[in-house]
């Protein structure tokens, strides 16, 4: 009896855990088994792996062959295990160094000729293999540039299963295959680069609020007729965030990653998700019947969330987004299956006031009833409008704006947002939070930067006319400090209250 030991990855989520794939050959009637509670994918493993490795000049040996996967108690979908079951198998026989074999994570698809397919979901796997202590990892050759993006793993990209085999010691000879290419190969992810402020016709005070949205990574909702300008002015918000960091790059690829976007570079850019508005819970939130995949808030994170028509899209599927505002991470829960995925994204709500897109504008015509009207704007529910920072209320550009000078560019926006995160750094460098957004209200209301009782006079005699909640008043609070730190003010003062309550407040309701 010889039992050969290595690594592989289960995804849950966007986390990683590292599964032991156990081999064991036994002098009994001859018999391929895999156990570990797998899906049904990893049941046709057994198919795959005893015909790649026939065509690889590498067959498997003609006893009883029992694969485990260990925490047998995970449970494990996909056929990203196949190479780790192939090689352990192998390795149950002379010929192969049992070392290299058991200090190796394998991760990847085999296909019935012996050649190595690519699988969603390697830049987490890799990343879960590194956390664990592995420092080698064999992955489809396709995957190859996405794996190398994780420090401190040497990346194996196999184009073949003979090739791993030699290079874990095996004499095997290696044929000349053309690699599998991902789906996607000749269609790289586009940006939206081209994209100015200075293209933004009028609206003055919808583009500063928008950079004062940037600056303090707050949540936006912008109401108006169509034309106005709404989703012009949220495609332009990623343009004047800052560039992600290391750790925000790595989370956004590894979110792509597993939705099966390709993967050859972290891009600095923060992601931009605008699902359509006949999206369904599942398509926002996330899920599946078998496999759980993120939505689009998933997606989203590290970027911007942006529903465009807002006022279309069912109750439902709105209300979906009051939890991850709040905590700022999407659990799914399924009758098999929990999976978690971060969440921290910034809100751009669009909508027209009414149906017809007519109602409250001056010389307009609108045809709506009352009780459309109000059904309408009763899709957003109060609950998600008070998680709501900024509300603005926009009007169609006249004659007179048409011909104005743009207010300010993508690049000047870009720099002003730049210098407020700065100072809020700098203001919040003693503790955890790094945005105004992030900085929770009894901080901001006792904390040592607590603004004066007569600064927040105003503030406090909307909240006892309750003209907002306790969570509006500390978000209230959140876009004071963001106008604070866009004018270089080391302190609140009354007028950045009064302006940080009109922008909450603009919405007329």
């Amino acid at each position: 009896m010889s039992v050969a030991r290595t690594w592989a990855v289960a995804l849950v989520g966007a986390e990683g855990e590292c599964v032991e794939v156990e081999a064991d050959l036994s002098q009994q009637t001859p018999e391929f088994r895999i156990i570990g509670l797998g899906d049904k994918a990893l049941g046709e493993a057994v198919q795959r792996v005893h015909n790649a490795c026939a065509n690889s000049g590498t067959p498997l040996p003609r006893r009883r062959l029992t694969v485990n996967l260990s925490p047998a108690s995970l449970p494990k979908q996909g056929s990203g295990f196949d190479i780790a079951i192939a090689v352990a198998s192998l390795a149950t026989e002379p010929g192969m160094d049992a070392a290299s074999v058991a200090s190796t994570v394998h991760v990847g698809e085999l296909g019935l000729d012996g050649r190595l397919r690519p699988v969603p979901g390697v830049l987490p796997a890799v990343v879960a293999a590194r956390r664990a202590g592995h420092r080698r990892v064999v992955v489809p050759h396709a995957n190859g540039p996405e794996a190398a993006l994780v420090d401190g793993v040497e990346v194996l990209a196999a184009v073949n299963l003979a090739q791993v085999v030699a290079w874990h010691g095996g004499e095997v000879e290696v044929p000349d295959d053309e690699p599998v290419a991902l789906a996607d190969e000749g269609a790289p992810r586009p940006d939206d680069l081209g994209l100015d402020l200075a293209d933004v016709i009028g609206q003055r005070e919808a583009v500063e609020a928008l950079i004062v949205a940037a600056a303090g990574g707050h949540h936006l909702l912008m109401c108006g007729p169509p034309g106005a300008g709404k989703t012009m002015l949220a495609r332009r918000l990623p343009g004047i965030l800052p560039a992600l960091d290391d750790r925000a790059a790595l989370t956004a690829a590894s979110i792509r990653s597993l939705s099966g976007s390709r993967i050859v570079e972290l891009s600095r850019t923060p992601p931009f998700e605008a699902p359509h508005h006949s999206a369904s819970v599942a398509a926002l939130v996330g899920g599946g019947s078998r496999v759980v995949r993120p939505g689009a808030i998933a997606r989203a994170s590290e970027g911007v969330l942006f529903l465009d028509e807002a006022g279309e899209f069912p109750a439902s599927v709105l209300d979906a987004l009051r939890q991850p505002l709040e905590t700022g991470t999407i659990a799914i829960h399924r009758a098999g299956a929990h999976a978690e995925y971060p969440a921290r994204f910034q809100l751009v709500l669009a909508t027209n006031p009414c149906p017809c897109g007519d109602y409250g504008i001056r010389g307009g015509t609108c045809v709506c009833p009352p009780a459309a009207i109000r059904r309408y704007l009763g899709r957003l529910s109060g609950p998600l409008l008070d998680r709501m920072d900024i509300e603005l209320t926009l009007t169609r550009v006249s004659v007179a704006q048409r011909d104005a000078v743009p207010v300010t560019s993508t690049e000047v926006a870009r720099a002003r947002v730049a210098e407020a995160r700065a100072r809020a750094r700098h203001r919040l460098r003693s503790t955890a939070w790094r945005v105004n957004a992030d900085v929770p209200g009894t901080w901001l209301r006792e904390g040592p930067a607590a603004p004066e009782p007569a600064v927040r006079r105003p503030l406090d005699a909307a909240l006892t006319r309750g003209a907002i909640t306790l969570r509006g008043y500390d978000r209230v609070l959140r876009v004071a400090w963001s106008l604070a730190d866009i004018e270089g003010r080391p302190r609140l003062g009354v007028d950045h209250i009064g302006r940080a309550l009109y922008l909450k407040k603009g919405l007329a309701r």
